[in-house]
């Protein structure tokens, strides 16, 4: 493999880790379209399963430094992951049925969404915690099996779809349902990338590269937000930009009707 193509993916790993690290989730939403245009994977499903791969790993890895944190609600997060990655294998069947253009189409207009609702201020919960009982349970799965097939359906990690389901069934923090979210988050990308993998619409060497870079670019990430941390907000609205910049791109290249 030559530099050009190496480069390109990296470089393009690395600004979706760093986005995840620095505003806490929702640069897997960029993967799809950075592989398609700027790595130049050809194939808009090879595009989903590949991104998917890589996201999930990602995750896991903020996984990681949340839970030493104490931000993972355990209980809420397993009922979330597993359930919804029941969801998440019927919405990449689905998604794998679809044509690529409307897919795409589809998937624009779902960044269009979560650009809009990034641009909203985050508030922080200052309520007592609700206890975990079983209607807080029953809701957590209902949401999960909404958000999974969401989630596969698109190829992305859902995070941003997540975050606010964990938020709205069970009265957490939104810290903790960021950290929380992270282990449905990496559940749902890897049961998405398996699925598109057994279709072969996975390339793993691009998923590898992809990967490094987006550990590298997750630690840089992390570390400038925790100097940013008072500037959270101004943070969505810049990435939230990005996302309505890049779902216009997206849309425009794949209107079914032109």
């Amino acid at each position: 493999m030559s530099l050009l193509e190496f480069l390109p993916a990296v470089g393009s790993g690395s600004a979706v880790g760093f986005m995840l690290g620095l505003v806490g989730g929702g640069g897997s939403i960029l993967a799809t379209p950075l592989l398609l245009y700027v790595v130049g994977v050809s194939s808009p499903h090879v595009a989903v399963g590949t991104g998917a791969l890589a996201v999930s790993v990602n995750a896991y890895a903020n996984l990681v430094v949340h839970a030493r944190k104490g931000h993972v609600w355990w209980r809420c997060a397993a009922i979330f992951a597993a359930v919804g990655t029941l969801g998440t294998i019927v919405g990449s069947s689905l998604g794998l049925a679809v044509d690529g253009q409307h897919l795409l189409f589809l998937f624009g207009l779902v960044m269009m969404g979560v650009g809009l609702m990034m641009l909203r201020p985050i508030r922080t919960s200052v309520s007592a915690p609700r206890p975990v009982d079983r209607r807080m349970c029953l809701l957590t799965a209902a949401m999960a099996l909404v958000t999974g097939a969401a989630s596969g359906f698109f190829g992305i990690g859902g995070g941003f779809l997540i975050v606010p389901a964990l938020v709205f069934a069970t009265g957490m923090p939104v810290i903790s349902a960021v950290g929380s979210s992270l282990l449905a988050v990496g559940t749902f990308g890897l049961a998405t990338a398996l699925n598109y993998a057994r279709a072969g619409n996975v390339d793993w060497i691009v998923a590898m590269e992809f990967v490094a870079g987006g550990l590298a670019g997750g630690i840089a990430g992390t570390l400038l937000a925790a100097r940013l941390a008072k500037s959270r907000n101004v943070l969505n609205r810049v990435f939230a930009t990005l996302v309505l910049s890049v779902a216009a791109y997206v849309i425009w290249q794949n209107v079914p009707w032109a």
